[in-house]
């Protein structure tokens, strides 16, 4: 994490090993008697609030009815009251270009960093662009990490055409020599640990290390795992790095409009995969709901204090827990929720051990918080959303939260 600027949540998922696990944070601590309140504003397409400074929340949203006429689209960051979530600065609309959600970090240099369509952009803390680069590929970059020796890496996204991992200088906002070609498409955001880089491909998991000689990214030629093999699943989505085992789930081709519910378009169940990260011949695959037609967007969350990993299926509205045992290898299952709408990132506060999830149902969405050890219900709150939030919550300052489903931003809170 060297390479973020040091708070509770300087990037997606908290961090390029995508943990989803709140830094620094005591949690919500809900009490007997407390109940979740919820403030929201309309967005265009919001996709994550980071922190920066305490007090300081930054919000990314993008523009879409462009993308419908096969126009370039945009993006804009804003920084907003904590509380009330008004603007209090705001970007111009930035370059684009293909629509995807995009991504938004704090580096360690205190500047605003985004990758959005087929452009990189560098900003300050008022939101004022510095810098902008557009990318080689005309396709959208979904998202991008920061390694520990500071530079950004990016790729395109694609189902079709094989992924091109592109290194940016943070300083210059350049690139940093020529992008590495993947051997396969990848739809999946990029992940990483320490200066190495972790990508789902269509059918396999694979990674890259930084070459500081060469200035480049080196495939690991010892270390590939073919998780599709000669089954009928979909392509995975987001691997996270708890640095024993990788996790993350397949089945990833959905219809997804404006819910995750009925989805789905394989036949086959989906799945957690676990993998490690010392050999990649230690493997497994277990269903998560064992129900046809599973499919998920998003990535599985390992809680590394209590050794629990939650799984989901989006489609089928089921969200699993299992314990992972001393070996490192052997899945107990712990609790299952069903009927359970989650199909978001999630946000795991670790003092408390309280999980915050989306359940999407009666026509609209509500945040929930969940004991993640037994999966008991502590509190729920309607936050206003029509559309399942598949996108990226983050923790606020105070015993409070932000939740970001496409066209609304709410902030959840204990009163």
């Amino acid at each position: 994490m060297s390479g973020y600027l040091s708070s509770p949540w300087p990037a997606e998922d908290g961090g390029a090993q995508r943990l989803q696990t709140a830094s620094g944070s005591a949690g919500l601590n809900l009490r007997p008697g407390e109940t979740l309140g919820c403030v929201t504003r309309n967005t265009l397409l919001s996709t994550m609030t980071v922190l920066g400074e305490p007090g300081e929340v930054y919000l990314l949203t993008h523009s879409a009815l462009r993308a419908r006429l096969g126009l370039a689209t945009t993006a804009c960051v804003e920084r907003i009251d904590p509380l009330t979530l008004k603007t209090l600065d705001r970007s111009p609309r930035l370059a684009g270009g293909p629509m995807w959600p995009g991504g938004m970090a704090l580096h360690r240099n205190g500047d605003l960093y985004v990758v959005y369509g087929r452009h990189a952009h560098r900003l300050d803390r008022a939101c004022a662009p510095l810098a902008s680069l557009q990318l080689p590929v005309d396709q959208p970059y979904n998202s991008f990490v920061i390694l520990d020796n500071g530079r950004l890496v990016t790729k395109n996204l694609s189902d079709r055409t094989p992924a091109q991992l592109s290194v940016i200088d943070a300083d210059t906002l350049k690139p940093v020599g020529e992008p590495v070609h993947a051997p396969e498409p990848s739809i999946a955001r990029i992940s990483a640990i320490g200066n190495t880089v972790y990508l789902v491909g269509t059918r396999s998991v694979m990674r890259y290390r930084w070459d500081e000689p060469a200035q480049t990214l080196r495939l690991d030629a010892d270390w590939r795992f073919d998780y599709i093999g000669d089954s009928a699943q979909t392509y995975g989505w987001d691997i996270v790095l708890d640095g024993r085992n990788a996790w993350f789930m397949d089945n990833g081709q959905h219809r997804y409009l404006y819910k995750m519910v009925g989805s789905g378009v394989g036949r086959t169940a989906n799945r957690l995969l676990r993998v490690s990260m010392s050999d990649a011949r230690d493997h497994q695959a277990l269903p998560v709901s064992g129900l046809a037609g599973g499919s998920i967007t998003n990535p599985p969350l390992y809680d590394a204090r209590r050794r629990i990993v939650v799984g989901h299926d989006a489609a089928n509205r089921v969200l699993r827990a299992w314990r992972l045992e001393a070996d490192d290898r052997t899945l107990t299952p712990l609790w299952q929720k069903a009927p359970f709408g989650m199909a978001s990132h999630a946000l795991l506060y670790p003092d408390s051990g309280e999980l915050v999830v989306n359940d999407y149902r009666r026509g609209g969405e509500e945040v929930v918080v969940l004991d993640i050890a037994s999966g008991h219900e502590l509190g729920r709150v309607r936050s206003g959303g029509l559309t399942q939030g598949v996108v990226f919550p983050s923790p606020g300052w105070s015993r409070d939260c932000y939740w970001s489903s496409m066209g609304r931003l709410a902030r959840i809170f204990v009163q």
